[in-house]
């Protein structure tokens, strides 16, 4: 059967001080809602899946320390389709994880390996894509498909995939090389030559192949995640799992499982995906889904005067953010930190996170 999981784990340390390591930018409510409130991402993405499949079988990856703020904010989703991470240790054991867990209830599952901080319109497109993909496994079983997006822009930030010869599914080509983020001037020729999607992360496989996969390529991970499932679902699989999972290797799912699949010719495919598509990493990113007043992008009390090119956020109902004279600024407020800085320097936020951490420990992370 088909299944997805999406990934919710991450920290979203580059939208401090809002997303913090106890309450991440997928738990917060900062995207915009069609009856004037607002929801999170993580919302929004289990949200997007239930158009392609039923809730039963959607599962959420995250961390253990979040585990309860997402059966919260997830009141639909199934009691065991929650994966908890006791430590990060990078996409490749995540993924292998969940692959592992869905395996041991469906050997035969087809699985989409989604994440939960992108901004996806329309939705009808994702999940015509997104079945597509699934078409796509059902007549190449070992194959590793990944999503696609057609680029609009020659965004220098997004690695891209190349596609190759066509499959016998439309909107599906053989992946011919994956690139990693270009400079400009090659980013504009990769726009013009029509060949290349930008590459979104979002994958569709069966779970034994990727469990496969890291048996060949990451044996330390694949035999840890093995003695866990070995165990059944409780107490004591979730000890082993804590015993098991601090020992495994960090690594990311592109260099444990698509770089070494990529090298055999038509194993990776690529599915088109047509939409507007935004990986809400950064404050510039979010600034994308906030109101437009005047020429700032704001959420929150808040009042420019001859400014523009702002980013202004506050959480504080009874708190006044006001900008005068100010140009192409970061603000952010919250209850126990005030963030300022240039846009050009968005991409610094994590930096200037880590010297707060420095300086003043875990209080303000």
């Amino acid at each position: 059967m088909r299944h997805a999981v999406i990934m919710a784990g991450g920290s979203g340390t580059r939208l401090w001080p809002l997303s913090r390591g106890g309450r991440p930018k997928q738990l917060l409510d900062v995207v915009a809602g069609g009856d004037g409130g607002a929801h999170s991402l993580l919302a929004e993405a289990f949200a997007r899946l239930e158009t392609v499949l039923p809730a039963d079988r959607i599962w959420v990856c995250t961390a253990a320390r979040y585990g309860e703020q997402v059966r919260a904010a997830l009141p639909r989703l199934h009691p065991d389709r929650l994966v908890l991470e006791p430590v990060a240790r990078d996409t490749a054991n995540a993924v292998g994880l969940a692959a592992a867990l869905v395996a041991d209830v469906d050997p035969d599952a087809e699985l989409a390996v989604v994440s939960a901080d992108h901004v996806i319109r329309p939705v009808e497109r994702f999940a015509a894509a997104l079945t597509t993909a699934y078409d796509a496994l059902a007549a190449r079983p070992r194959s590793l498909v990944t999503l696609g997006i057609r680029p609009t822009a020659p965004a220098t930030g997004f690695g891209y995939v190349q596609r190759g010869a066509a499959t016998g599914v439309p909107g599906v080509a053989e992946a011919a090389s994956f690139r990693e983020k270009p400079d400009r001037a090659t980013a504009e020729a990769y726009l013009a030559s029509g060949e290349y999607l930008w590459n979104s992360g979002m994958f569709v496989w069966r779970a034994s192949t990727v469990l496969e996969a890291l048996a060949d390529h990451l044996p330390a991970s694949a035999e840890g995640l093995a003695r866990v499932v070995a165990v059944p679902a409780g107490p004591q699989r979730d000890a082993v799992l804590a015993e098991v999972f601090l020992t495994l290797p960090k690594i990311s799912v592109d260099y444990a499982v698509l770089e070494p699949a990529a090298t055999e010719p038509g194993r990776v495919l690529v599915a088109d995906l047509d939409v507007d598509w935004l990986d809400v990493g950064s404050w510039p990113a979010l600034a994308q889904t906030l109101e437009r007043v005047g020429e700032d992008a704001v959420s929150g009390l808040a009042f420019t005067l001859d400014s523009a090119g702002n980013i202004v956020f506050s959480d504080d109902p009874d708190h006044l953010v006001a900008l005068v004279g100010v140009r192409d600024s970061v603000v952010v407020h919250t209850a126990d930190v005030t963030m300022v800085c240039p846009v050009a320097d968005a991409e610094r936020v994590k930096q200037l996170l880590t010297a707060v951490e420095e300086r003043h420990g875990s209080r303000f992370s």
